[in-house]
């Protein structure tokens, strides 16, 4: 398999409907994304509007990962936090098209997220993951550590509720 190509997106046409597809995708395959299902084209497209505005602005960086030119998986690194907390960033939305999971999308997205964060000066990631389905091994694998479970925090795209793993790491020192 080719290696992918991690970039961060701005917004266009191509890159917000290829978002649309990947995040639609995801949740009709169950993935607990804060969605449920059927996610219309049309909301899709505009959560991903929204997040490629505040990527506009800093607050966020919003990582594709293309294999040849497709878009093949996306993470989000959430970089606007409150006052007390300026040194941790969050991994949000992370996303690998059905095609391409199980190949090193997520790990090499994951791993641009990582280098990201320790470039902006944060020294700590924060991220959850349903209980149910989850990508909680995948975490694991990056040295992230459970903090513990939050019990029925959400439902899941097709109905029923699932509980959510809280994950943090240390990246680098803390420089506050």
């Amino acid at each position: 398999m080719t290696e992918p190509r991690i970039v961060s997106l701005a917004a266009s046409p191509a890159v917000l409907d290829a978002l649309a597809e990947t995040l639609i995708e995801t949740v009709a395959h169950g993935g607990s994304v804060s969605f449920m299902h059927p996610v219309s084209a049309e909301v899709a497209r505009q959560f991903w509007v929204g997040s490629l505005a505040a990527a506009e602005r800093g607050e966020r960086i919003v990582f594709g990962a293309f294999v040849d030119e497709s878009l093949a998986g996306t993470v989000t690194l959430v970089l606007d936090m409150p006052p007390n907390q300026p040194h941790r960033a969050e991994i949000a939305k992370m996303m690998t098209r059905v095609a391409h999971r199980n190949r090193g999308i997520a790990s090499a997205l994951l791993n641009a997220a990582e280098a990201g964060a320790i470039a902006r000066g944060k020294s700590m990631l924060m991220l959850d993951t349903a209980t149910d389905g989850g990508a909680a091994k995948l975490y694991e694998r990056h040295g992230f550590r459970c903090a513990g479970e939050l019990p029925d925090f959400a439902l899941k795209p097709h109905g029923g509720l699932t509980g959510t793993l809280l994950y943090w790491k240390q990246i680098a020192p803390h420089r506050v």
